[in-house]
This record gives C-alpha cells, sequence and structure tokens, in this order.
C-alpha cells in the first residue's frame, strides 16, 4: 500500500469551476446571473416629490447603487448592465437606436461603476442627467431591442436573465400604436430566450395605471399570483429597495429530491435555507508580481520514492484489534452510504408532541418542483392544506445529500399570508425540523444552588420589566462585518476615511440607567454584601508577619443562630465570609467535605433549612 502522508501543491493546474455551482444531490446550477436596469429618463423622472422628497430617478440610482455594492460583496462574477432610455444622446453599440443611452454594458460590477453611479445622484448629478438625458423621445421597443442585443454579445454562459424596467409613466409613447406594438413584440421575444422582465413602477400624480400597456410587457410572476401587477407605485426609497431585492436575490435550492408519500407516489420538492449567517469572505491568494488570484491544485506523492500518485493507487485504512483494514474508495463509499437522496414519510404526529428543546439546528423551507416531477405542486398542496387543517406534521427520514447520514425531521406546515397590497409575506410550504436523536438529549445532574429569596425575585422583576423591548433580529447588524465592508470601499473608491459605523448592539447606558432608576442600586444591596465593587480591584493578599513566615490571623467573627437563619431565609448567606462559615459550622457541629464557600452555604442550608 503506497503512503500518502506528503502531498505537493501546484498553483497552475487548477481547472476554474463555474460561479453558483451546487452540489445538492445530482442538481447542479452552472453559469452567472446577469441583471440589466432599464431606466425611464424622461422629464418626468426628475420631478422632485413632496417636502423635498428625492425624485425618481434619484432613488434608482440609489437603488442601483445598493445592488452594484452588494453584487461587489456577496456575486462579483455577476454580470450587470445600465441602460437609460428617453434621453436627448444615444449611445449604444452601432449607434443603432436613437434615444438610447448605455451607460454600462453587461460585465462585472467594480468600484469604478460605483463611482460613475455616484456621479448621476444628488442635485448636480441630478441637474446634469436631466440636462443630457431627460429630453428626448421615448421609443421602449429599440430600448428593449438594444437590451437583447447586450445579452447576445455576451458569450459567457448565463443562468440566469433578468431585467428590470424603471418608470413614472404608464403610457411610455402617449397613444402612438405602432410604437406599443413594437415594444410588445420585443418584450416577447426577450421573454422566449428566457429574459425575465419586471416591471419597478414608481410614483406618478394620479397613480400609475399596469393593465394597458405593462400587463403585456413584463414576464408572470414567479412566485405570486397575477395580482402582483397590481402592485402600488413605489413612492419610498425603502419600499423600492424592499421591492428589487426579493426579485434580484437568489433563490437557489441547497438540494433537490423526491418527497417519498408511499410506495410510487413521489413529489419533487427543493430545500431552501431560510437564513444564512453572514461571515467575512474568505482571503483571495494573488500573485505577488502580477496581482491575479492564484490557482491551487493538490498532488499526492510517495513518501520513500517521491513517485507522482494516481487517485487509483490512494487507499484508506482503518486499525482494528492492532490490524490494519485496507479498503478502496469504492468500498468506503458504499459503507458510508445509506440510501438515496431523500424524504421518506413515517407518519404524523400532533403538533403537541414537538417540543421547544427538540430544535437542535436552524430549520430549512421545503417547496414542490412541477418541473421535476409533474403534479408535485397540487400534490404538495393537498398534504399542505390536510396537515394545517388537522394540525399536524409530518415525521420523515431525510437524507439531504449521497453518503450523509440519515436524519428525523418535522415537516411543519406553514400556510400563505399576504398584506394588503396582495403581496405575499410569508409563503406556503413545510418548514423542515431536524430533529434529535435519542443519545443527543441528556439528564444533567446541575449543582445545587442557593435559591434567591422572594424579596430579591420580585426586585428583578421589576427591573425587568423597566428594561424590556421589542426585539427584531433584523434591527441589528454584526459591526465587525459593517466595519469590514466599509474599510474596503473605501479602499476601493479612493475615500479619505471610511464610514463610521454605528454599533447596535452595544447597551445604551444612559437610557438603561434613566429607567431604571434607584432599582439598580436597591437590588445590588439585596444580593451583594456592604461595600462591595464588583468594578473594583480584589483585595490584595497579607504579607507574612515578621521572621516566623506565618500570616497574620483574623479575630474570629461568631454569628449566632437566629442571624444565620435569617441569612438563610433572605438568600443572603453568600454576603458572610468563608472564615465566618466555617466557624458557624463549628457551632452547629455541621461536617463538610470541603472547604470552597458553597459547599459551607449548601451544608448551613441543609442544616437550618
Amino acid at each position: 500500500m503506497a503512503e500518502w502522508n506528503a502531498y505537493y501543491r501546484n498553483e497552475d493546474d487548477e481547472e476554474e469551476q463555474d460561479e453558483g455551482e451546487q452540489s445538492g444531490g445530482d442538481y447542479k446550477i452552472t453559469g452567472r446571473d446577469s441583471l440589466v436596469f432599464l431606466v425611464d429618463a424622461s422629464k418626468e423622472m426628475f420631478i422632485k416629490g413632496e417636502d423635498g422628497e428625492p425624485s425618481n430617478f434619484d432613488m434608482t440610482m440609489q437603488v442601483v447603487r445598493t445592488v452594484y455594492t452588494s453584487k461587489i460583496i456577496s456575486s462579483y462574477r455577476d454580470l450587470v448592465a445600465l441602460v437609460f432610455y428617453g434621453t436627448e444622446h444615444s449611445k449604444n453599440p452601432r449607434n443603432s437606436f436613437k434615444h438610447v443611452y448605455v451607460y454600462h454594458d453587461l460585465d462585472e460590477p467594480g468600484a469604478k461603476r460605483v463611482q460613475e453611479v455616484d456621479a448621476l445622484r444628488g442635485e448636480i448629478g441630478a441637474k446634469l442627467a436631466a440636462e443630457t438625458m431627460g429630453s428626448g423621445e421615448t421609443s421602449l421597443g429599440d430600448a428593449l431591442w438594444c437590451c437583447a442585443n447586450l445579452y447576445s454579445d455576451i458569450k459567457l454562459r448565463l443562468s440566469h436573465k433578468r431585467l428590470m424596467i424603471f418608470t413614472c409613466r404608464d403610457e411610455p409613447h402617449r397613444g402612438d400604436n405602432a410604437k406599443d406594438r413594437q415594444a410588445r413584440t420585443k418584450a416577447s421575444d426577450l421573454k422566449e430566450t428566457g429574459v425575465i422582465i419586471d416591471l419597478m413602477h414608481l410614483r406618478k400624480p394620479g397613480g400609475f395605471d399596469v393593465a394597458p400597456f405593462f400587463r403585456d410587457i413584463v414576464s408572470p410572476p414567479e412566485d405570486e399570483s397575477e395580482l402582483g401587477l397590481q402592485l402600488e407605485p413605489c413612492d419610498k426609497l425603502v419600499d423600492l429597495q424592499k421591492r428589487v431585492n426579493a426579485k434580484e436575490q437568489k433563490k437557489r435550492a441547497l438540494s433537490r429530491f423526491n418527497l417519498c408519500l408511499g410506495e410510487g407516489m413521489n413529489v419533487a420538492v427543493g430545500m431552501y435555507a431560510n437564513a444564512v449567517s453572514a461571515r467575512k469572505p474568505p482571503p483571495v491568494r494573488l500573485n505577488r508580481e502580477t496581482n491575479e488570484p492564484v490557482r491551487s491544485k493538490t498532488r499526492t506523492f510517495h513518501t520513500q520514492t517521491g513517485s507522482l500518485l494516481l487517485p487509483s493507487e490512494i487507499k484508506k485504512a482503518q486499525t482494528y484489534g492492532k490490524k490494519q483494514i485496507v479498503m478502496e474508495k469504492d468500498e468506503v463509499d458504499a459503507i458510508k452510504k445509506f440510501e438515496d437522496p431523500g424524504l421518506f414519510l413515517i407518519g404524523f404526529k400532533p403538533m403537541e408532541k414537538l417540543k421547544r428543546h427538540h430544535h437542535i439546528r436552524p430549520a430549512v423551507f421545503l417547496y414542490p418542483e412541477e418541473e421535476q416531477v409533474k403534479g408535485s405542486a397540487c400534490l404538495f398542496s393537498a398534504l399542505l392544506t390536510k396537515c394545517s387543517e388537522r394540525n399536524v406534521f409530518a415525521l420523515c427520514r431525510c437524507v439531504a445529500r449521497r453518503n450523509y447520514p440519515p436524519r428525523f425531521v418535522a415537516l411543519v406546515p406553514q400556510r400563505e399570508e399576504v398584506d394588503e397590497g396582495k403581496v405575499q409575506i410569508t409563503p406556503p410550504g413545510f418548514n423542515a425540523i431536524y430533529l434529535p436523536y435519542a443519545d443527543d438529549l441528556r439528564t444533567l445532574d446541575l449543582p445545587q444552588s442557593p435559591s434567591a429569596s422572594q424579596i430579591q425575585v420580585d426586585k428583578m422583576k421589576e427591573i425587568v420589566s423597566k428594561l424590556r423591548f421589542k426585539y427584531r433580529s433584523d434591527a441589528f447588524e454584526n459591526p465587525v462585518i459593517q466595519q469590514h465592508y466599509r474599510n474596503l470601499e473605501a479602499l476601493a473608491l479612493d475615500m479619505v476615511a471610511p464610514e463610521d459605523t454605528e454599533d447596535l448592539i452595544m447597551p445604551k447606558v444612559e437610557q438603561m440607567d434613566r429607567r431604571l432608576g434607584h432599582l439598580a442600586q436597591e437590588f445590588k444591596d439585596l444580593v451583594y454584601p456592604e461595600g462591595y465593587n464588583p468594578e473594583g480591584k480584589p483585595a490584595a493578599k497579607r504579607k507574612t508577619a515578621g521572621t516566623g513566615g506565618g500570616a497574620e490571623k483574623k479575630p474570629k467573627v461568631e454569628v449566632g443562630e437566629d442571624e444565620l437563619k435569617a441569612h438563610v431565609k433572605n438568600g443572603t448567606l453568600g454576603k458572610l465570609t468563608v472564615p465566618v462559615l466555617k466557624e458557624a459550622c463549628k457551632q452547629l457541629g455541621v461536617r463538610t467535605t470541603g472547604t470552597k464557600k458553597q459547599e459551607l452555604m449548601d451544608a448551613l442550608i441543609d442544616k437550618l433549612g
């Protein structure tokens, strides 16, 4: 058997894998995502709102900048473009279309593009944009045709193509039927090539009516009902950002497999992560001379001969009873494999059987995949409805991926919820909650601790009621990650200094002190000994006395039995020192196995309890 403890890294032979490839089961996504911002540059877009609110154009540029920066952080290989239509000047490939201005071609986002978008924001940028862009005629058909050419010029593999139209005009051609037909035709051609067209309509005096023109331009909603086209126009920056993020963010399954309800009855489902912890990206190794990313590959060599080992020559071994058992790679894979990936229904349980302590890791979300197995959506919906009506969850055995150990999961039904504007708040589906095995639950023998008195408990209840507030997880950002990206942004955009980040997790001490008033000091007096300062330094040890080398002895302090009973009743026994507790044990004839303060207190509590 060849040994393979030594290895050599060759940094020039690694094959680059496509961004976004998912290893869930047999399903893989390859290619890059692409997004084109098609922005109306008419005069109406530059009109400011009431009370000095930013114009529709300013809000759009702010959203574009936000998407650019988020792409740089999370998906820097995605392609984005920015195109204006209805402009006085024209700039597009081959200058084939009038009043269409391609500000950014389809390419990876970068710091330069963010700076160019910043130049269009604010008073000076909006004034310049209004003078150079917003005074031409409008032909949405030519703009869509130009966007189609942008996609055709890309030689890379694109996994997702999306086009977002930002406008405040529901009739851009003012009743010109020829231009309307041309726009509908080009929109249909784009949708046939796999481009998803979304409408981000903005505020307009008198309201924005989607039905006359844009209902034939926009692609059908992917996750919402047809009522999604009747959304109210965005009049605030926050609403526009939420709507763009909901469309732009990737919705990729961790894995796709079948939910087996019985023999021959399978439902195709996708497993999605509800939330993922944000982390700082790993460092990228760069070539010292060219500053290009370095590719690496691991090669295995024999430790004695130095010869290169092929994958077929590498064995794996395990020692049992002082004997080394050698196994082939296929044998190791066969040992690891329990069964094929999938969910296997075991039965149903009432919701009361699911306890809070059963939660051992973040849950995942299950949604039907109609494209994988026809009829999955209908059967999935029927199962969801019945489980919700009967208030039960489905108990299943889950194998998420190949060679993964099986887990038991509880499929908890979740019904769809929509707001007043018919916008989906909560999608329908099952929350898969991972359940613990029997040996994951342990019975802990906790050490006995002195219980608090009723007076202390009541005082703490007052403090808790004063400091109570409504907690929302999305209201707190990780200050370390925020500062990290502020530093990167300042470095990329040549800023003098990074923007200051507010640490939202730090307690508001002044506000808490105003709410508590004298309650904090009263609680300290009840719990801590007199003169105790938790922030002060510990008292220095006494030096040895004279030449005898013995420590100076303190005079004994005796405490009466009645006083000890009062301390036990009020829970203030901890205020007494260790020598006093030892002397009290001697007086009462209490034997203790140790000399620690907690052990002495426990012995006295058992005696006087």
